[in-house]
């Protein structure tokens, strides 16, 4: 069956619109807006990322490209590049925020974006803390003032591993310690939290034991600790120690007086030891090193993130607009995310955002191009002239 509408449309079309409408409403987004809507905004910010647009210029261009066909877009003019670029300076992130986490949300509600691959034997949320960087031109961005010359922005993310996708997301400027985001987090007893060493505050630490949330992360190597006992080593394992220890230093014991395990790995690709901390005092020293293996998911997630869509450059140069532009490339991720499960092809992710960067704007059933993406499409029926009876 051909469809009437491009694939572009039917993506946009997971979109709850009347749930967008909500979102302008909730943060006055359209307030003193003169005809330009914040859907043309939202529409024109996700093309730019499916179709990977460099600029202004390419996404109100590529966009010009499938003029006839907007109206399906739920749009009914072409946006302006001077109207598009006062929009993301001036109109609320907040909104793009918000709508992020309700799109998750609903997929999410229909069904699983994933599945955890290591198959661990704890029911416990996996989870894991991580940040990336993403460098910008000083000259461009000076509020981002990050080094002499250098400016940046820093992204903290909290992986859900039960489907790979976020549940804490925290863009700070790139000098921002990474301890202010690891303080905003409010988890639920049972989770067990992987996360790099530069998130280390014993303060939150002692408050998520007391919660009954775990951490597993790399020991700092001036730490100062004692060793209370030493449990037996695993045979035939990486494994190399594993002990009972207490933080010694004078600030730290005041802010962690509570045992902790500190357990020493054997990296067989790197020829390196692995010092790991945890306040969890019950599972194997094999469990807490796979633990913090799977970590590496989320070093996979920001890989996705950088390759897949526009988070590298940046249309506009104020922080409003920096952020609306990695608010949308995150509801980007998501609903590719989703198309991904729904196909039946077997294709990497990748893939499926280079063939979506080339189908747009081509008038094919979604679903059946999710399966079969190199089926010959449906030929277009040839308009007939009816004969009238005289």
């Amino acid at each position: 069956m051909l469809k009437v509408a491009s694939i572009f449309s039917q993506i946009l079309g997971e979109i709850s619109h009347t749930n967008f409408e909500k979102l302008v409403n909730k943060h006055s987004a359209e307030r003193h807006a003169k005809g330009f809507k914040c859907w043309t905004q939202l529409v024109a910010m996700l093309f730019c990322h499916l179709a990977h647009a460099e600029s202004l210029r390419e996404i109100c261009n590529g966009l010009f490209c499938g003029n006839g066909k907007l109206v399906h877009l739920g749009i009914k003019r072409l946006p302006r590049k001077s109207t598009l670029s006062y929009a993301n300076e001036h109109r609320p992130a907040e909104l793009y925020e918000d709508l992020f986490w309700s799109v998750l949300k609903h997929f999410q509600s229909r069904q699983k974006l994933g599945y955890r691959k290591n198959k661990f034997r704890f029911k416990n949320n996996l989870l894991s803390l991580d940040s990336t960087t993403i460098d910008l031109c000083l000259n461009l961005f000076p509020w981002a003032k990050f080094r002499r010359n250098k400016g940046g922005v820093k992204v903290h993310v909290l992986l859900d591993h039960n489907d790979y996708m976020p549940s804490f997301v925290h863009v700070t400027d790139a000098k921002s310690h990474d301890v202010k985001a690891f303080q905003m987090l409010n988890l639920n007893a049972g989770s067990i939290v992987a996360m790099d060493m530069a998130y280390i505050d014993f303060t939150v630490m002692n408050l998520w034991t007391a919660q009954g949330v775990y951490f597993v992360t790399r020991m700092k190597k001036n730490a100062a600790y004692k060793v209370v006992s030493r449990r037996e080593v695993p045979k035939k394992r990486n494994i190399m120690s594993d002990e009972i220890i207490q933080m010694t230093g004078p600030v730290t014991r005041q802010k962690y007086p509570g045992p902790l395990r500190r357990i020493v790995v054997w990296n067989k690709e790197k020829q390196e030891e692995i010092v790991l901390f945890t306040n969890h005092l019950d599972f194997g020293a094999t469990t807490i090193s796979a633990i913090y293996k799977h970590r590496w998911e989320i070093e996979v997630f920001f890989k996705t993130l950088k390759q897949n869509l526009k988070v590298k450059t940046f249309i506009g140069t104020s922080k409003n607009a920096l952020l609306i532009q990695i608010w949308t490339a995150l509801i980007a991720l998501v609903v590719i995310k989703w198309l991904h499960h729904l196909s039946k092809a077997g294709w990497s992710f990748s893939n499926m955002a280079t063939m979506l960067r080339f189908n747009l704007f081509t008038y094919r059933d979604l679903r059946a191009w999710l399966d079969k993406p190199n089926a010959t499409p449906p030929l277009i029926p040839k308009p007939e002239q009816l004969e009238l009876a005289w």
